[in-house]
């Protein structure tokens, strides 16, 4: 989402009513699990993308939260690069926003379904249609609503369910929505916008298309069978609407990602190739060779670098040996975490799908492969922007010289889009970043 549009509020409430913590987060308050770097707490943004993993009606959902900011694009296009699937959080009162467009043509590049939340629902000035409006002229995308907001600005206070046609109020202080009648001024409005949700929906789907143009009737199943063969497909993109930061249409968001988002077995087998330059795929399976992508590597304070790897297909053990395809070297995996923001809990294996960070691994970057020895995969790297503004660094001091360039190299580890060079005629360190905001950031974190 663009800044300020509420990803980090809405993974806070999903992380809250999933069970998997008992206080909800605030970014106002500095107590935000995803944003756990002090600079985040300080500034009241997302810097660096967090990971975790959550359960929703048996199934396990995978979480990155990523920043909103321009700077830090690097951080999306990574995760987009490994995430089978998205969910794009718009703004109530502005729709679409210059950030939005840019993460909506990142997750065209990767082929990656998306959902749409219409955030802040609350806000004077919300116009959930409006919004709706802006991503069908702004992004040329199909969205269609599968929900309608009951009141808006400070009236808001629920949604009817457009499949089903239920209507789930939220009474004062209660976290849980509760199921009502259906507002009797809203009959009219909820008929034309069901009816153009089966007509987008039928259009993806011959039988159901025939059986639309005899006005018979199809099921609410049948829907939503055929919406998300549509939204794998991306042909259409559901739109719902909530007020994250007072906790309403979480419920139902969580509903709509285990219900229309891909879970790895939807999804094309991950194509690389062969050490002779042919052409491979990996469907993802316990039982097929490992296939595994470096998405992020990070320096942490307690078990130095930790590298996080999304497995494609087959498994990852601990202690197990692995190739390095990118770099061709053999390497053994000391540790496997499972991560939760910055708390790790330790794992034995890690299976086709898992998002995992590992501990162990040397001479590794971003967008290596790793895979079983005698079963070599490559797979495409991850490509980031050319860094466009550049600050000169001066340490103060001889002593001072060396920390800084032991502290440089670790944060040019991490971020791919910072670039550092000496300067031949001046002899000044120079340091190239995306912004004013990412050399401000990194100059900071080189202090502390």
């Amino acid at each position: 989402a663009h800044i300020d549009a509420g990803k980090t509020t809405v993974t806070e409430r999903v992380l809250f009513f999933t069970g998997r913590t008992h206080k909800i987060g605030s970014i106002d308050d500095g107590t935000a699990v995803m944003d756990f770097m002090d600079l985040e707490r300080e500034r009241g943004i997302t810097i660096g993308s967090a990971a975790t993993a959550t359960e929703w009606k048996d199934y396990q959902v995978n979480i990155i939260d990523t920043p909103g900011h321009v700077d830090f694009t690097a951080e999306v296009e990574r995760s987009l690069r490994v995430l089978d699937g998205a969910v794009v959080v718009f703004e109530s009162v502005s729709g679409v926003q210059p950030q939005s467009e840019t993460v909506w043509r990142q997750a065209n590049k990767h082929n990656v379904p998306r959902i749409c939340f219409i955030n802040k629902m609350d806000r004077p000035g919300a116009d959930f249609f409006y919004a709706m409006d802006t991503i069908r002229k702004k992004l040329n995308a199909n969205p269609v609503a599968i929900q309608i907001p009951i009141g808006s600005e400070s009236e808001f206070r629920g949604y009817v369910d457009l499949i089903t046609k239920q209507a789930f109020v939220y009474e004062e202080d209660n976290l849980e929505p509760k199921l009502t009648e259906l507002p009797g001024d809203m009959e009219k409005i909820v008929q034309q916008y069901r009816s153009e949700l089966i007509e987008k929906v039928a259009e993806t789907d011959d039988s159901l298309m025939e059986r639309y143009l005899e006005d018979q009737s199809i099921s609410e199943s049948e829907i939503k069978v055929a919406l998300r063969k549509a939204v794998i497909a991306m042909e259409i993109f559901p739109v719902l609407c909530g007020s994250a930061l007072k906790n309403k249409g979480v419920h139902h968001l969580l509903d709509a990602i285990v219900d229309y988002l891909p879970s790895p077995l939807e999804v094309p087998p991950v194509e690389g190739k062969d050490l002779q330059g042919n052409k491979i795929t990996r469907s993802s399976k316990v039982e097929e060779p490992l296939s595994a992508l470096v998405f992020k590597v990070v320096t942490d304070e307690h078990v130095g670098r930790l590298v996080y790897v999304r497995v494609y297909s087959g498994t990852l053990e601990t202690g197990g040996k692995v190739m390095n395809v990118s770099v061709n070297r053999n390497q053994r995996v000391g540790r496997l975490l499972k991560m939760h923001a910055d708390e790790r809990k330790e794992i034995k294996i890690a299976k086709s799908g898992d998002i995992v960070a590992v501990v162990g691994l040397k001479n590794i970057a971003t967008g290596n492969t790793l895979c079983g020895i005698g079963n070599e995969i490559l797979l495409e790297s991850i490509s980031f922007p050319d860094p466009v503004l550049s600050v000169a660094l001066e340490a103060q001091s001889r002593s001072e010289q060396d920390k800084l360039g032991i502290a440089l190299s670790k944060l040019l580890e991490e971020d791919p889009t910072l670039k550092s060079e000496t300067d031949q005629e001046s002899g000044q360190v120079v340091l190239a970043g995306m912004g004013e905001l990412h050399l401000e950031i990194i100059v900071d974190r080189l202090k502390r």
